[in-house]
């Protein structure tokens, strides 16, 4: 491998673009190949990335031997598909968030990862930003105390833009996969695993959740707050509160944002905002150090924690009575 870090982008979308884009604010990662269901979809995306090698499908950008990792960015349901594809070809992916539909496809992947020898990673970019390192400090010291509670929200307009992947059944839409992935993985990275699931949601006229409110509760009494929905914009912040103090995240929650700490007894920390682009290409420089450290996982986020939270999803998925024709 050699200090580039070439990437094979599997997919045209706008996720594909961004992240590629993004990867721009980099040195050293080469978008270097793109595949797409037809040549001159990958044509028109490689344009912007020169030198970038242009496929027509799939299982001839996995063949690339230049390639030193695939990000899968095609529509959820096919995620478990291209992934296993790429890793079956012993090549190391980064796979778009939802990771899968399920937990039973995300098991699938996994599998195919431990089989190969491959490294795995779900692209839940907002783990590897780094105002959530610092929040992940905060929690370690122990300033706030004894976490009580998590709140959480992401609501875009998007219901009525027409967009199939969130409106169809059979490509898994519906806002808890998409947008309420952020909340639900937030709140697993502070609090874990919970003991008990509560969730209601407003469906569609095509039966996909409009808008979902999941209630959380854990083993040590504290509780998750969390919401999601395609219909309106919402606030899409984020507080972990603790009996010392809590830590507000401002809008967005899951970008990169500014922060504060509030003491209970007096005093203000603030966490200021100075980051630069999306905030995408911070998971690429985690997995270049996961592929070239010869380890198939990232701690920040490994397969099992990957596996609860797809867990939890058909959890939440099942109190709402959401299910997709695949399954």
């Amino acid at each position: 491998m050699s200090q580039e870090f070439k990437w094979g982008i599997l997919g045209t979308g706008g996720i594909a673009r961004a992240f590629a884009r993004d990867l721009t604010f980099l040195n050293n990662h080469i978008v270097a190949a793109v595949g797409s269901r037809t040549k001159e979809s990958a044509e028109d995306f490689s344009m912007e990335f020169p030198g970038c090698a242009a496929y027509g499908s799939y299982e001839e950008l996995v063949a690339d031997p230049d390639i030193d990792a695939i990000y899968v960015a095609t529509p959820h349901p096919m995620h478990v598909t291209h992934t296993v594809l790429a890793l079956n070809a012993g090549k190391p992916v980064l796979c778009e968030k939802p990771f899968s539909i399920n937990s039973s496809e995300a098991r699938q992947m996994v599998e195919a990862s431990i089989h190969n020898n491959v490294a795995l990673l779900e692209a839940m970019w907002m783990r590897f930003l780094p105002h959530i390192f610092d929040v992940r400090k905060i929690l370690a010291s122990g300033v706030l105390g004894e976490i009580i509670s998590v709140t959480a929200d992401h609501g875009q307009r998007l219901a009525d833009q027409g967009i199939p992947r969130l409106i169809e059944p059979s490509l898994a839409g519906g806002a808890l996969l998409d947008l309420g992935i952020y909340p639900v993985s937030f709140a697993h990275m502070v609090l874990g695993v919970p003991t008990s699931i509560q969730a209601a949601a407003v469906m569609t006229d095509k039966g996909v959740d409009a808008s979902t409110s999941m209630l959380f509760t854990y083993a040590s009494g504290a509780q998750a707050i969390l919401s999601t929905t395609m219909i309106a914009q919402t606030p899409c912040r984020a507080v972990i509160s603790g009996v010392n103090g809590w830590l507000e995240i401002d809008r967005t929650f899951y970008n990169p944002a500014s922060m504060r700490v509030h003491l209970y007894e007096g005093g203000t920390t603030e966490y200021p905002i100075s980051y630069q682009g999306h905030g995408l290409r911070e998971q690429a420089i985690e997995f270049e150090r996961v592929v070239r450290s010869g380890k198939y996982e990232s701690e920040h986020l490994t397969h099992k924690h990957t596996l609860e939270i797809m867990e939890l999803m058909d959890q939440v998925r099942s109190k709402i009575g959401l299910k997709y024709p695949s399954e």
